[in-house]
């Protein structure tokens, strides 16, 4: 009996074959469920100036050396270099309805990109997108605003979707529609959004969709690696220029 049960095939528990095997968006469930983990530790410790959001959530004076003085147009305040926001923020949302609305856009951009891209790429748009909006708000918002949210990084994702099926010949009016409608939306006065992150985030994901098209050649990829590394390293540079220039 022994011998039979070392010599038996061994499977998964059905519940992980469901969620994890071919083709099922794993990464797309671990975003969310760690956003979801997130606005837990938010909604217990306090959602708006809790410990959980005030030290993961962006804003620009992130990006400027520690300990020097900004002025802002709130006034004064002192810097503190924290470049690991630029990611962070992406999973730290503002009320039940932000983190509702965020996670459904993720899932229905989720379960059609990540299969297409496979996980490690998509989760690359993901996290690249996000760095993107992060550098949007450090442009042109200013260094005092906090900024939470996966939005900028979903931003991309539609914008890595529009280029990838504009290159394969696939429909695009819908999503372009779709697209534009948000992207209007996010500039309408009195939502409180962060526009810059949407415009950041769409740019960076359009950027990631154009090399993934460019070099999806088996020949190519060692060129879509690299391209990929100096996008991140350029976003990067970037959104934390006032604290490389010292």
């Amino acid at each position: 009996m022994r011998q039979q049960r070392a010599n038996a095939p061994r499977t998964k528990p059905a519940i992980l074959t469901r969620f994890t095997g071919p083709g099922k968006p794993v990464v797309t469930y671990v975003i969310i469920a760690v956003c979801v983990i997130v606005f837990i530790a938010q909604w217990i410790t306090g959602l708006g100036s809790g410990p959980v959001t005030s030290n993961l959530l962006y804003a620009g004076i992130f990006g400027y050396p520690s300990g020097e003085v900004v002025q802002t147009s709130s006034g004064a305040i002192l810097a503190s270099f924290e470049p690991w926001r630029m990611i962070t923020a992406a999973f730290v949302h503002a009320n039940l309805l932000h983190i509702a609305l965020n996670m459904y856009t993720l899932w229905i951009f989720g379960i059609v990109l990540e299969p297409m891209l496979g996980r490690v790429r998509y989760a690359l748009l993901f996290v690249i997108s996000a760095i993107a909006g992060s550098v949007g708000v450090y442009l042109l918002d200013s260094p005092a605003q906090g900024v939470v949210g996966a939005s900028g990084a979903i931003f991309g994702m539609m914008a890595a979707l529009l280029i990838i099926q504009r290159h394969i010949g696939g429909p695009i009016r819908q999503l372009l529609v779709l697209v534009g409608i948000n992207l209007v939306i996010s500039f309408l006065p009195g939502f409180g959004i962060a526009w810059q992150a949407h415009v950041g985030g769409l740019v960076g994901g359009a950027i990631v969709g154009l090399i993934y098209m460019q070099t999806r050649q088996r020949s190519r990829r060692p060129l879509q690696i690299i391209l990929i590394a100096a996008l991140v390293v350029v976003l990067v540079v970037v959104g934390n220029w006032h604290a490389i220039i010292g």
